[in-house]
């Protein structure tokens, strides 16, 4: 099921960045180019007031507060990045079972973007299927409302969970990101590299980005560029940084062999 409306506030209201919920912030994780060497993105993760870590935050989320959290997401990620002068693609994850209605629910996010005069060809929204989960329909329409507005729309963990192939065919994302799950140890298991290259093809023959989460190791990186992957995010080129942002000369670029 979806989210219900707030009924404690009414629809304008929405455009406030909720102060009165739990404190929280926000860290930044860079997804790198290997191919131009140079940052492509960042994805923002939340974090408690004094840097501890996403759990002791989504503790605190329940089903009462869970709209108010994600739009709360949404303005707090936009702003700060805005202030940290980010001039890449900024992606940010939301919860499909808090939009109630796409066209009302986003218009805290469009505001936050005026304010800030961030770019909204810049935004990308992740889609965290982490419960039982949003209809197709629901989904396709808050992705058709938000291709609207100049936004991408990315799918994660791929392809696990409900976030496979039919995923990828039903909601026609602009960027698929793969699960550390696949990618661990890829190396060294010929099947995992078979599997990520398939996916690889698939969605450069759909004209998707493929982002390649969870990288920790040199030979993680080496055994995926030599099948096609091209954009990474994980440990081994940063990892994320509270209410800062990586630059493109603070990335050890590797040498690949």
């Amino acid at each position: 099921m979806t989210a219900s409306p707030p009924s404690s506030r009414a629809p304008c209201q929405a455009c406030h960045d909720h102060q009165d919920l739990f404190p929280f912030t926000m860290a930044f994780q860079p997804v790198v180019d290997l191919v131009n060497r140079r940052i492509d993105g960042y994805e923002a993760l939340v974090r408690g007031p004094g840097g501890e870590g996403a759990p002791s935050v989504l503790a605190q989320v329940t089903e009462e507060n869970l709209y108010a959290f994600d739009q709360a997401c949404r303005t707090r990620a936009i702003r700060l990045a805005s202030r940290l002068g980010l001039d890449r693609r900024l992606s940010i994850n939301f919860l499909p079972n808090a939009v109630y209605n796409p066209r009302a629910c986003i218009q805290a996010t469009l505001q936050a973007a005026r304010e800030s005069d961030f770019p909204l060809e810049n935004l990308t929204f992740e889609i965290l299927e982490t419960e039982h989960l949003t209809e197709t329909k629901h989904l396709q329409d808050i992705i058709g409302e938000y291709h609207h507005h100049g936004f991408k729309v990315a799918l994660d963990d791929f392809p696990t969970g409900q976030s496979g192939l039919m995923r990828l065919a039903d909601l026609k994302p602009d960027i698929i990101k793969i699960d550390r799950a696949l990618v661990q140890d890829c190396d060294r298991d010929q099947v995992r590299r078979t599997i990520i290259a398939g996916i690889i093809r698939i969605a450069t023959d759909l004209g998707v980005k493929v982002v390649i989460e969870g990288v920790e190791r040199l030979e993680e990186v080496r055994a995926l560029h030599a099948v096609g992957g091209r954009f990474f995010q994980g440990f081994f080129f940063a990892r994320p940084l509270f209410e800062q942002i990586a630059r493109d000369g603070d990335i050890d670029w590797p040498v690949m062999a």
